[in-house]
């Protein structure tokens, strides 16, 4: 196994001597995972192409380890009985807000807007307060509330308020380590909603979408919160809602998000820009996450038509070349895809939910009866949460969707039931503004 990079700067040859005497005091398990395999936080090299997974366990970010909304998780309930699985515990006082749980061990951690201040909070597994901190002010603008879920790496917490207001913290304790103004430190404002972006740690980095005249992304150190690369402007863009995600593809890592006027793809190691595509609505909102498979990008644009491009390599850059458009307009839901087909609900007509071939964009299946949402993918099945407060189990077996159960986790119906599931160690996580609920979704207790 090779341990060392071959950089010129000293302090990555100092972290390959710290992990080369880990190593010999305590074997491979107590290296730094970017240092382990001969591979820096860039190297693609010989490694399989597609998602990259976070190392941690659980769900440590956003949409999972690998940010796509699909879990890992096995012998789980085929079909609900009336009323929904058994609820083990529920949790109030979150404030209000849309994040999502993280969980990473014994641990959940979950932000909220209580008394003007985003409000992070840590819990155990049996839902009981274990820590809380603050990451600055609360958004009281239109549609007052936190926006952005945390990420977990080596022992800390990252997060982003709505003002731009990076923070890391010792997950532990809740201590705060450092904390930055992305907004000033790049040239950026804020956008009419808040910044909304959920934060990916890559190996050392941290990245962030902060769309300023002094960067599209940026890299940050992790430990420090210091300035490791930037990308260029798109000249007369801004951030917008939606979260990047991390693939490898054609022998390079590359990182895909959305600004407010297009998709795009950046050189994950040197942050250079790759490809842009037009992603434009009246309102400057592209809110759902990227999807990666199989070489091919989904991008969607809320109120209008997005697509799926197919990535190909360009002399030392890549292309991004439309491969079919759809009109399938996700917004606060986003898409998963799985075995092939993606699943995702339209948002301004038609406001239900979709099976769509991901070679083709052919429209597979269509389940009318369910209202736009969020959804998690395990074991052939969706777990989807309908803005208006409905959950439901959906069988997607032989390509279709099918309900095989259903409940109302609202006592009325809401239109704005937007936070995506969670679904890890046998346990779904929902939540609606101050509430979080935890429900038991295994096959065999």
């Amino acid at each position: 196994m090779q341990f060392l990079h071959k950089r010129s700067s000293g302090r990555y040859w100092l972290a390959a001597l710290v992990a080369l005497v880990a190593a010999v005091a305590g074997g491979p398990g107590s290296m730094p995972w970017e240092i382990v395999m001969g591979a820096e936080p860039g190297g693609a090299g010989g490694e399989a192409e597609g998602l990259v997974a976070s190392p941690e366990p659980d769900w440590p970010q956003w949409r999972g380890k690998r940010r796509d909304g699909v879990s890992d998780e096995k012998g789980l309930l085929a079909a609900w009985p009336e009323g929904g699985p058994r609820l083990v515990w529920k949790y109030e006082g979150l404030g209000r807000g849309w994040s999502s749980p993280i969980v990473v061990g014994d641990r959940l951690y979950i932000t909220g807007d209580v008394d003007g201040e985003l409000v992070i909070h840590a819990l155990d597994l049996r839902g009981r307060l274990k820590w809380q901190a603050t990451n600055g002010k609360a958004w009281e603008g239109s549609y007052p509330g936190a926006r952005a879920a945390c990420a977990y790496s080596e022992g800390r917490l990252y997060h982003m308020n709505a003002h731009g207001r990076v923070v890391c913290l010792d997950a532990a304790k809740g201590e705060e380590l450092w904390a930055l103004d992305v907004l000033g430190q790049f040239g950026a404002r804020n956008i009419t909603w808040a910044m909304s972006e959920c934060l990916l740690v890559d190996g050392p980095r941290l990245i962030v979408t902060p769309g300023g005249s002094a960067a599209l992304m940026a890299a940050l150190d992790k430990r420090t919160g210091q300035t490791v690369w930037t990308t260029e402007p798109i000249a007369g863009d801004l951030a917008s809602y939606s979260s990047p995600i991390l693939f490898r593809y054609g022998g390079r890592r590359v990182l895909a998000n959305c600004s407010a006027n297009h998709g795009f793809g950046v050189d994950a190691d040197s942050g250079r820009l790759l490809w842009s595509v037009p992603l434009r609505n009246q309102y400057g909102v592209n809110a759902s996450t990227p999807v990666y498979g199989q070489g091919q990008v989904f991008y969607v644009t809320a109120y209008f038509q997005g697509g799926c491009y197919r990535l190909r390599p360009e002399g030392d850059t890549l292309a991004a070349e439309r491969l079919w458009p759809t009109e399938l307009d996700t917004v606060t839901g986003g898409a998963v895809l799985a075995e092939g087909v993606l699943y995702a609900a339209g948002y301004r007509r038609p406001k239900h939910w979709f099976a769509v071939d991901w070679q083709t964009g052919r429209v597979r299946a269509e389940l009318k009866t369910l209202t736009t949402g969020a959804a998690v993918y395990a074991e052939g099945r969706l777990y989807c949460l309908a803005e208006d407060g409905r959950v439901a189990l959906v069988d997607t077996t032989g390509g279709d969707l099918r309900v095989a159960g259903q409940f109302a986790l609202l006592p009325r119906r809401s239109n704005d039931a937007w936070a995506h599931p969670v679904l890890v160690g046998g346990r779904l996580y929902l939540r609606y503004h101050d509430t979080l609920w935890c429900y038991d979704v295994r096959a065999e207790r």
